[in-house]
């Protein structure tokens, strides 16, 4: 026989491991990402184990395929998709179970397949899923046997158009193996609630459900130990013995009460977690650890948002599930370090856009104190494109919903469930009230703890203020006209009102910040995003605070000014804001006519851009015109201090106070190269400068990176972004340098971006034109120790470089099961 390689043979036994470990422990749960094989085409037979892959790529899961392009123009996604490819794929992956035990239960867990998902067992199909943001799982014990077993997974994104935005395409998250005793708790099973909270006390809750599959009734009992935020066991309680019926389910309840708890909250996110056993014969049969936050928020309808005890205003932004270059299988400090940037300006809660975001980015969201709205919808049964959800709306839509809710409603951050996006039965109330009474049921009966809202699409014209839709929402929420929701919450001062969608217009921030009824808002968009983009040339949507680098845009600056408190993060900043010509009907700060947003812009004069300059920003961060004779610039100033003075060239320009109906302090200053500085002042002190330079020629590039240590982990990535500067170190708004990106060591490149929407060469790529002065490289290391070398260079530039150190992973808890 021959021997195996030491690397195959490391392989094989790590196939093994959740078998091997299944005989001694309760609950075993494996990452199952690594060794498969995609094929970016339709494969007949491919679901048998017979079949040949050896040609096949091989991949690491998540795998986002459509994100490697090409970009095309006649691709059937089209502008939604953002130009990406589309089309049927095939993975597989072969394991090795040594030996089966008639006592276990193996299950797979997927945490989102886009889309139409089929996946088999030995060519047995085990199911079907069309809903690409959802999570599932599949018993594999039926199909299992000893030796070689092989899962396929089909997916079919060749419909189109099919969303509004780009989805990408592929197994884009991460696949579990897990197993238990045939009698066990459940998916999902395991429900923490905190009905009693306050500084002195708090009451702790613990459902779970167990199921029996095994030959005959159990009894069975749950021991749950709290463990604080500081790891340490605070106590254990139990459940009345209660027996399951073969094939059966059953609800075990206990509670306890603990003193002075750690509440959960924005500025502390404390996070508990239960390690919940179940018992039969006083012996464990399977175990589960769940993490939780012992926090109490509601929605109160004359002073919006409260979350222990304290008001806060919701200051959101929207989110869709892509980062760029990324594509759609995001790594988390990929997500980390764009919320980390959002945090900067003021943001406090994040919508899912529109549709259940990856479980880690729940975790996330609970670790860093956001607020989340974990929405579920973007249709139910009236199209917005041909093949979108509203084929299997009506199939699935509960289902999804409760897989989803039972999946997420331990996470502290979420604060509301979401029963759609703009949803176009509204118009036909005989249609959408059942709909909705029927989802709200649904969502409560899986989480009574949490209220339900919709983004509301045009009330007043499909009148559902006025024929009871709304009233069926826990919290009304309405996209833009904000208006229109305090005229609603005046006609009915019951009602809890949210803003679920908004532009950066100020007339809306001060709708909301003048009227302490209106909970909080969340702008369209938090970040830049690929798809919805109009039309070609663009592949995405302009509409974020940060450029999808995570890179500011002007205008995230103005929104600081607005959502941070000056005592604690006192601010300016400063922008030139120029008039691009106007031809078409779109605008790059705005959603386009074309989008689901359907109003125009408040500000007329960037209501129409030339198509072929919509991504030209009007809102600049430089003192480098083009033109720079003799001329006149319009600088806008945001800053939360009380008064701003401007120099020239250390020349005064004036000072001006901040204004009260939060417009920006605006200066007419007549161009001339050198320094301009703001100065932001609070009684009279200096609290925060700004300054803008004219840039001379390039002398070279600025390399960098906020992650000094990378571990070869896939969620773990660092960003080297490659900076474009003169003699003297000032930024040159250069959009044409190309840059190359080199790597030696341990690590390699995995994508490149600069955050141009118009720009069509590829992401999985070493070089990359600059933007406005930067590009950046996204890196990966491979082994856990080595010196990591990253270089960036450009034609008549003297190259930079960058060193990173690879260092082991650390050890981490994992709590995901299901």
């Amino acid at each position: 026989m021959p021997s195996l390689h030491p690397k195959a043979l490391l392989a094989a036994l790590l196939s093994l491991t959740p078998f091997l470990q299944a005989a001694t422990t309760p609950r075993t749960v494996e990452p199952f990402d690594t060794q498969w094989r995609f094929l970016q085409s339709d494969a007949p037979q491919a679901e048998q184990p017979a079949f040949d892959d050896s040609a096949w790529l091989p991949i690491i899961l998540p795998h986002d395929w459509s994100i490697a392009g090409p970009v095309e123009q006649k691709n059937p996604s089209g502008p939604a998709g953002g130009f990406f490819p589309t089309g049927i794929g095939w993975y597989r992956k072969t394991f090795t179970v040594p030996r089966l035990d008639p006592t276990r239960r193996t299950f797979i867990a997927f945490d989102g397949v886009m889309a139409n998902s089929d996946v088999y067992l030995n060519g047995h199909l085990l199911g079907h899923r069309p809903y690409g943001y959802v999570s599932f799982n599949y018993d594999l014990t039926p199909y299992l046997h000893p030796g070689s077993n092989t899962i396929a997974v089909r997916v079919d994104n060749s419909q189109q158009t099919a969303s509004r935005w780009y989805p990408g395409a592929g197994i884009n998250r991460h696949v579990r193996l897990i197993t238990t005793n045939a009698v066990h708790i459940a998916p999902w099973g395991i429900f923490v609630t905190t009905p009693q909270v306050s500084a002195d006390s708090a009451t702790i809750h613990v459902r779970s459900t167990g199921i029996n599959q095994s030959s005959a009734a159990a009894g069975i009992s749950l021991a749950v130990t709290l463990i604080a935020p500081n790891g340490h066991s605070v106590k254990t309680f139990t459940s009345p013995l209660a027996t399951i019926a073969r094939g059966a389910t059953a609800d075990l309840d206990t509670q306890t009460t603990i003193p002075t708890p750690d509440r959960w909250d924005l500025d502390h996110p404390a996070l508990y977690s239960v390690r919940a056993t179940l018992l039969s014969n006083g012996k464990p049969i399977d175990d589960e650890t769940v993490p939780f936050g012992i926090r109490e928020f509601h929605f109160d309808p004359d002073q919006g948002f409260f979350l222990n005890g304290r008001h806060h205003k919701i200051y959101g932004v929207a989110l869709h599930s892509d980062a760029g270059a990324l594509g759609t299988a995001v790594p988390l400090a990929a997500w980390e370090r764009r919320l980390t940037e959002l945090r900067k300006l003021g943001v406090n809660a994040i919508r899912t856009a529109h549709n259940p975001p990856a479980p880690e980015f729940l975790d996330l969201a609970d670790r860093m104190g956001f607020l989340v709205m974990d929405e579920m919808f973007d249709a139910w049964t009236v199209a917005k494109n041909p093949y979108d959800y509203h084929l299997y709306f009506k199939e699935w839509s509960l289902r999804d919903i409760a897989d989803t809710v039972r999946r997420d409603r331990n996470h502290p951050s979420i604060i509301l469930w979401s029963a759609g996006n703009e949803i176009h039965d509204t118009p036909h109330p005989d249609i959408a009230i059942p709909i909705l009474k029927s989802l709200v049921e649904t969502f409560h009966q899986n989480d009574p703890t949490r209220p339900v809202t919709q983004a509301l699409f045009r009330p007043n014209v499909s009148h559902d203020y006025d024929n009871g839709l709304a009233d069926l929402l826990d919290v009304v929420g309405q996209n833009y006209r904000e208006q229109e929701i305090l005229a609603a919450h005046a006609q009915k001062p019951t009602r809890k009102i949210i803003g679920t969608e908004n532009t950066h217009d100020r007339n809306q921030w001060v709708a909301m910040r003048d009227h302490p009824e209106y909970s909080g808002q969340f702008l369209w968009s938090g970040i830049d995003y690929l798809g919805e983009a109009g039309r070609w040339p663009g592949i995405g949507s302009g509409s974020g605070l940060l450029l999808s680098t995570a890179l500011p845009r002007a205008r995230s600056f103005e929104r600081q000014s607005w959502w941070t408190d000056p005592s604690t993060a006192p601010m300016v900043s400063m922008a030139r804001r120029v008039q691009p010509a106007r031809r078409g009907p779109i605008d790059p700060g705005y959603p386009s006519p074309t989008s689901s947003n359907q109003q125009a812009p408040a500000n007329p004069s960037t209501a129409a851009l030339d198509p072929t300059t919509r991504f030209t920003q009007p809102l600049l961060l430089d003192w480098s015109p083009q033109d720079q004779s003799p001329h006149t610039e319009n600088v806008e100033v945001y800053t939360n201090a009380e008064e701003v003075e401007l120099f020239l060239n250390d020349k005064s320009l004036g000072t001006q106070k901040l204004h009260a109906d939060a417009s920006p302090i605006t200066f007419q200053v007549p161009f001339a190269p050198g320094t301009l500085k703001a100065v932001a002042r609070i009684g009279g002190k200096v609290v925060a400068q700004n300054e803008l330079r004219t840039a001379g020629k390039p002398a070279h590039l600025l390399l960098t990176t906020e992650t000094p240590n990378l571990t070869p982990d896939w969620n773990d990535i660092a960003y080297a972004t490659a900076t474009l500067v003169d003699a003297n170190g000032t930024v040159i708004p250069d959009s044409a340098t190309r840059i190359h990106f080199s790597i030696v060591g341990p690590g390699k490149i995995i994508a490149v971006d600069n955050g141009n929407m118009t720009d069509h060469d590829p992401f999985q790529a070493t070089d990359r034109k600059l933007y406005n002065g930067h590009a950046i490289a996204i890196l990966r290391a491979t082994e856990p120790t080595g010196s990591i070398s990253v270089t960036a260079t450009g034609q008549d530039i003297p190259p930079a470089t960058l060193t990173l150190k690879a260092v082991p992973p650390a050890p981490t808890p994992s709590f995901r099961s299901f």
